[in-house]
């Protein structure tokens, strides 16, 4: 079937905030070096100082090293954890989230420990900026902000946090009358009133007008006191949102052909050529997700090649829509405009970092779009696969991640380690002297 990827109008920045601490190495990296110059010692990754080259973690491991080519072992001399954390310029995190820090509605081992490490909860004292990026939806983001919140144990904020149907806030003023596909209840009626489109329609404001819509499906007495009846043959549906999961297949799809296959999007008339209908948008284009359950679930990319496959079967065309989420470009755009504004408006960070880590557990919609941007930009955006929730053990990815590893903690360790380690490297190539190795020790 025939996709379009929609490219998501860039918007500007606002203004604000405090500044960061910010503190320069350089100076004491020298001055410790100069007494080493016959044989410079390379700290191991995980003794290194922060990206933003905290001065009395340079010294000491330094002095660290020194010391243990005298005989004394690493536990006599360690680094000072600063009494505030270090914010770090250099690099974020951007994390999935089903799959990657919960599943089931419960937390995955180890996730909880993750997000202390960035929040400044390890021995370097380094506190790390960091967004979610997830293709799932149906509420606004403060409610999925508040319910991230109280599963990870922690503040979690909307400026830094996108849902699948986020983006599509920048379609408000391209249309009007809208119908809002998924989800329970009304959550998504209200997320789109929130985003500002103007006039709204969901299946129950169909079906509470036009009875026989659906014939197998009825309305619950509480649906239909929150539907609206609906004048649908003077009015027309501009556009069609599926802004989350179906909770019933059958009946959504109906209602979707039926304004697909009408002339301008009128309820109950039917274009002779079917291409009249309006156009159809899915927050996201993931196949399958991970849930509690032992195999992963069918979500809204299955939908889509649903509807594209009964189109075809009832009119004898392609059907073309267009799916926002990842992997699609537009999403990862976006997502780099919060997150510069999140640094910004937080740790007064006005630029934009050297490294992304962006943490996921789906081959097609995490890797390939993660690695799809790379390609684009300037930027590093680096790609880590998570064992804990599409992905299987076994089986060899389409989209290959810059690394695999176990579960969320071990992608924040080995981020921060790969920065560590570009750290030292500069500090000791700007030195111009030999190398030893220490052996390692705890980050």
């Amino acid at each position: 079937m025939a996709t379009k990827t929609l490219e998501v109008p860039k918007s500007g920045a606002t203004s604000g905030s405090t500044s960061p601490r910010r503190l320069s190495a350089n100076k004491a990296a020298e001055e410790a070096l100069g007494s080493l110059r016959a044989a410079t010692v390379v700290v191991p990754a995980s003794r290194r100082p922060s990206i933003e080259g905290d001065a009395s973690l340079v010294a000491s491991t330094i002095e660290l090293a020194r010391r243990q080519l005298e005989g004394l072992t690493t536990a006599d001399i360690a680094p000072k954890i600063p009494e505030k954390p270090t914010v770090t310029d250099a690099f974020t995190f951007a994390f999935d989230i089903d799959g990657v820090l919960i599943k089931g509605g419960k937390p995955i081992p180890k996730a909880i420990e993750a997000m202390k490490m960035l929040n400044g909860q390890n021995n370097r004292g380094i506190k790390v900026p960091y967004i979610f990026v997830t293709n799932g939806g149906g509420k606004t983001e403060a409610e999925r902000c508040i319910q991230l919140s109280n599963q990870l144990e922690m503040e979690v904020s909307p400026g830094q946090f996108i849902c699948g149907h986020t983006p599509m806030r920048e379609m408000v003023e391209t249309y009007k009358t809208v119908l809002v596909i998924g989800g329970e209840g009304e959550k998504c009626r209200e997320v789109a009133e929130g985003y500002g489109f103007r006039d709204v329609v969901t299946p129950g404001d169909v079906i509470k007008t036009v009875h026989d819509t659906t014939p197998f499906r009825k309305l619950t007495e509480e649906e239909l006191a929150n539907s609206r009846v609906r004048d649908f043959a003077n009015m027309k549906v501009e556009a069609i949102f599926v802004f989350a999961d179906s909770r019933d297949w059958a009946g959504d799809q109906q209602i979707i052909l039926d304004f697909l296959t009408s002339k301008n999007g009128v309820l109950g008339t039917r274009s002779e050529n079917y291409d009249e209908g309006p156009p159809l948008y899915f927050a996201h284009n993931d196949v399958v997700w991970a849930t509690s359950h032992g195999s992963s679930r069918i979500g809204m990319g299955a939908l889509r090649k649903s509807v594209e496959a009964m189109f075809e079967a009832v009119t004898g065309k392609e059907l073309e829509s267009v799916a926002f989420g990842k992997p699609q470009i537009g999403t990862f755009e976006y997502a780099t405009k919060l997150l510069q504004q999140w640094r910004k408006d937080t740790h007064g960070i006005d630029a934009p970092p050297q490294t992304v880590y962006f943490v996921g557990d789906t081959p097609e919609s995490d890797i390939r779009g993660t690695n799809n941007f790379n390609e684009k930009v300037k930027e590093t955006w680096y790609s880590i696969l998570v064992r804990t929730g599409v992905f299987r053990e076994g089986t060899q990815p389409k989209f290959k991640p810059m690394v695999t590893v176990d579960d969320v903690l071990g992608a924040v360790k080995h981020g921060i380690e790969r920065e560590l380690k570009k750290e030292l490297a500069r500090e000791l190539q700007n030195s111009k002297t030999p190398l030893i190795e220490v052996p390692n020790a705890e980050i």
